[in-house]
């Protein structure tokens, strides 16, 4: 029998030690080819920048909050936009009212209504990315209905807003008058008090209004600019429902290629074996016997290999023990193709992570060994920011089909960890399979 290869992999905790050879030759169990890898271990990355992060909440990127001297031009534009889109209402809906009773007019009064309502979103749109650092889906159309139900509100909250400042400016304008009635000696402490308390009152009403009012056209924006909290949930159920669906499917299919492997593999070794083994006793010539015994010996050898190739494709012992990285130069070492590894992950991964990308990496290695006519593959496993990265590239002749039982069983692995698959194979080649987990 072969001796198992010996791997000493990083253990949870402590870093993991530079290697020692950036291009060491391995021969192949499968073929004569040698095997080169590059594992250059990397540093753990540093915070991801606030930027650009996505929101995990509403699936839109997230950008720091503007300054003040930003959001008070925005505050004052809002209330001009408001008051136009009030105008757009009375006017053009007085104007388009009867024709909007009458069914037969109904939708070209409807469509000319929307054509300066939709102009108006637009431009309500570019003051809440200008001034305040808004970011939006740039091919997310919001229907009608989200189209109208926004400006009706953004006129109410956008006029409300002004008489709020016009109450505001109006508060300064007292408060300037008192202080100088107080320089000139005009008024007593009893009436400055009472003229104190009540300014202050009122000064905390406006702010918070006017804090309230921000709020909620910040939050109607999002609303119709974006998916809605109920358009998320009933997109996350779908994508939750898709996956689960996919994972069934990829556990039958999985099933399914195990059962080959056996009965097509491993029983008909065990048949040809048992087969020996009577010839071997049913024969009278000693020579003959121990020729059948020696060749049944050779064949229970074969199908120790095969039952260990079996059970390592079923799952690796190595990726419990030994870790990710360990996994890998096993697949390396099963290749029939040279196979070069880049491994770039100083930080521990968790194991449903870990899991779906060795067999990301063994099937894509696979089908590029069975079907592309590859004569190298490099395989790169790197994290950042809080994502496993896994690339896969062959110089094979493309044409890999994406909905094909292997490719498509592992996008349904990669979804249900809330990861993405991306298949690049055009004819003459060459394939790229790519994929990003996360790792939160």
């Amino acid at each position: 029998m072969r001796a198992a290869p010996s791997r000493t992999g990083p253990r949870p905790g402590v870093p993991p030690a530079p290697p020692d050879d950036l291009a060491r030759g391995r021969p192949a169990a499968l073929g004569s080819c040698a095997v080169h890898e590059d594992l250059a271990d990397a540093a753990p990355p540093g915070p991801a920048g606030v930027l650009g992060a996505a929101d995990p909440g509403t699936g839109r990127s997230a950008a720091p909050p503007p300054r003040l001297r930003r959001r008070v031009p925005g505050v004052l534009l809002g209330c001009a936009t408001a008051l136009l889109g009030a105008l757009h209402f009375l006017v053009v809906g007085a104007v388009l009212g009867p024709f909007l009773l009458w069914p037969r007019t109904r939708p070209h009064a409807l469509r000319a209504l929307m054509a300066g309502a939709r102009r108006l979103a637009a431009l309500e749109r570019l003051r809440r990315s200008v001034f305040f650092g808004d970011r939006f889906p740039e091919h997310y159309e919001a229907a009608d209905h989200k189209v109208l139900r926004y400006l009706a509100v953004r006129c109410c909250t956008g006029l409300l807003c002004a008489v709020v400042l016009g109450l505001l400016g109006f508060g300064a304008v007292l408060a300037g008058l008192l202080a100088n009635g107080v320089v000139r000696g005009g008024l007593d402490w009893e009436e400055l008090l009472t003229q104190a308390v009540l300014g202050g009152v009122l000064l905390f009403l406006d702010v918070q209004g006017l804090h309230s009012l921000a709020a909620l056209d910040a939050r109607t924006a999002r609303e119709c600019f974006g998916p809605s909290e109920r358009e998320l949930l009933r997109r996350r159920i779908d994508e939750l429902a898709a996956s689960r669906a996919a994972v069934v499917r990829a556990v039958d299919v999985e099933r399914r290629r195990i059962e080959r492997d056996l009965h097509d593999g491993v029983q008909q070794r065990l048949v040809a074996l048992a087969m020996l083994l009577g010839r071997a006793r049913r024969s009278r010539d000693p020579e003959r016997a121990e020729a059948l015994l020696l060749q049944a010996h050779e064949e229970s050898q074969g199908v120790l290999t095969e039952l260990r190739e079996v059970a390592w494709r079923v799952y690796p012992s190595a990726l419990d023990s030994l870790g990710l990285k360990e996994a890998l130069s096993g697949v390396a070492e099963r290749c029939a193709l040279p196979l070069r590894i880049r491994f770039e992950v100083g930080a521990p991964l968790p194991q449903p992570v870990e899991t779906a990308a060795y067999f990301l990496v063994s099937e894509a290695v696979t089908n590029a060994a069975k079907h592309s006519a590859a004569t190298a593959v490099e395989v790169r496993v790197a994290l950042t920011g809080g994502r496993l990265a896994v690339r896969v590239e062959d110089n094979g002749k493309g044409g890999a089909d994406p909905a094909g039982s292997g490719l498509a069983g592992l996008h349904g692995r990669m979804t249900a960890l809330d990861g993405v698959l991306h298949v690049d194979s055009p004819l003459g080649g060459p394939t790229t399979i790519s994929a990003e987990l996360p790792c939160a």
